[in-house]
């Protein structure tokens, strides 16, 4: 009779990714959002604005909350990083904006 030893919660993480890799994992998420109005062929980019290029309503800033969580899991709360945004700040929010934050929370949530 074998045993078989479970692996430590942490182990099962995948490992934080690098910004190229967080850029695709979050470039293939806004286009699932972005298939509602017939973008999901839009070019994304770290310079990509949320509203100005993409055209994202608030309605689309929750839905892309909701597919994050659902991909990263609790380690990525965006909206508790757009919480502390004033409304100009978060109009000004770009891929890149969102791709920074993606990484060093998910580094910290490695970390811890």
């Amino acid at each position: 009779m074998t045993t078989e030893l479970n692996e430590p919660e942490t182990a099962a993480r995948p490992a934080a990714p690098d910004e190229t890799t967080a850029l695709a994992d979050i470039s293939a998420i806004l286009r699932t959002v972005l298939e509602e109005y017939g973008l999901e062929d839009a070019d994304i980019t770290p310079d990509t604005s949320f509203h100005d290029d993409l055209e994202l309503e608030s309605i689309d800033l929750v839905t892309l909350s909701a597919q994050l969580r659902e991909f990263y899991g609790e380690r990525v709360n965006f909206a508790a990083f757009i919480a502390d945004r004033g409304l100009d700040e978060i109009i000004a929010l770009t891929v890149g904006d969102l791709v920074g934050y993606v990484v060093d929370s998910l580094a910290v949530a490695e970390v811890g």
